[in-house]
């Protein structure tokens, strides 16, 4: 099901506000190619789908309009949206992920976007590498994840673009070389953060945030979907986790996406941002 929304001049207002419009690509087929976590098992193309569909609606009844797009490659990664754009107050920043199969789905997602009337801010220009789902907005800081997936050029540039938005930008080295930032980090508030244990990403960089830290086992539970101030949405797979956000007052909606889980892809890599009030 695709919508065609409308914006107006203000996309994401505040990085944890409300969320009020999301794209989501829906996964290819390839989905059950895709290397599973140590111990494991393969997605299932079909559970995806199911699963995929519970989350756009779980949005849509939180108040957001969703957006759900064929993929335009047959990547079993395709269904990863945030590494292909970042977006900001006034516009769409279009990312260079690493995956050289998955490039094309940058120029494929600014087609979208320029349908829909949403402006681009700007480019990560080759030869420049920068995965979307290596950057978390938070408050007035953009983290950048440091990893053999980026390069300084890409990280730089994204760098720069932050600054121009009001942005701090703090970089965070990855100590779990295999995931993303945003499988290992998600934005609770404009104050606090949810993170995998320091065995996986140095907690330095956010320093002044309030953190939330996942237990052992369970690191990638962080990397949840915000949907307002102190609201989030992560994989039921990893209940620990969500004792530990509830327990700390943050209101949490656990679904099911255990076939994304598998290989690797969090509820915050599912979706683009494109309002938030």
């Amino acid at each position: 099901m695709t919508q065609t929304l409308s914006y107006g001049p203000r996309l994401v207002a505040h990085p944890t506000g409300a969320l009020r419009a999301a794209v989501l690509v829906a996964p290819a087929p390839a989905i059950e190619n895709a290397r599973p976590l140590p111990g494991e098992l393969n997605a299932i193309y079909s559970r995806a789908r199911a699963e995929q569909e519970i989350l756009a609606k779980t949005l849509r009844y939180f108040g957001s309009e969703v957006t759900l797009l064929e993929p335009a490659t047959g990547d079993p990664y395709a269904c990863a949206a945030a590494d292909a754009a970042v977006v900001f107050e006034n516009g769409a920043v279009m990312m260079r992920p690493s995956s050289m199969t998955r490039r094309p789905e940058s120029a494929w997602l600014e087609t979208e976007f320029v349908k829909r009337d949403i402006p681009i801010a700007g480019h990560i220009a080759a030869p420049g590498l920068l995965d979307g789902s290596d950057v978390l907005l938070a408050g007035n800081v953009a983290f950048i994840g440091v990893s053999k997936r980026s390069n300084s050029l890409g990280r730089n540039g994204f760098a720069q673009i932050a600054k121009a938005h009001g942005f701090a930008v703090r970089e965070v080295e990855l100590r779990d070389p295999a995931a993303p930032l945003r499988a290992l980090a998600g934005a609770v508030s404009a104050d606090s953060v949810v993170l995998a244990p320091q065995s996986s990403l140095d907690h330095a960089a956010f320093n002044g945030f309030k953190i939330f830290t996942a237990p052992l086992g369970h690191e990638r539970g962080a990397g949840v979907l915000n949907l307002g101030e102190h609201h989030v949405l992560a994989n039921v797979r990893y209940p620990s986790v969500v004792d530990v956000l509830r327990r700390g007052g943050v209101v949490v909606e656990a679904i099911d996406l255990h076939d994304f889980g598998r290989i690797g892809i969090s509820p915050s890599m599912l979706a683009v941002d494109l309002k938030r009030i």
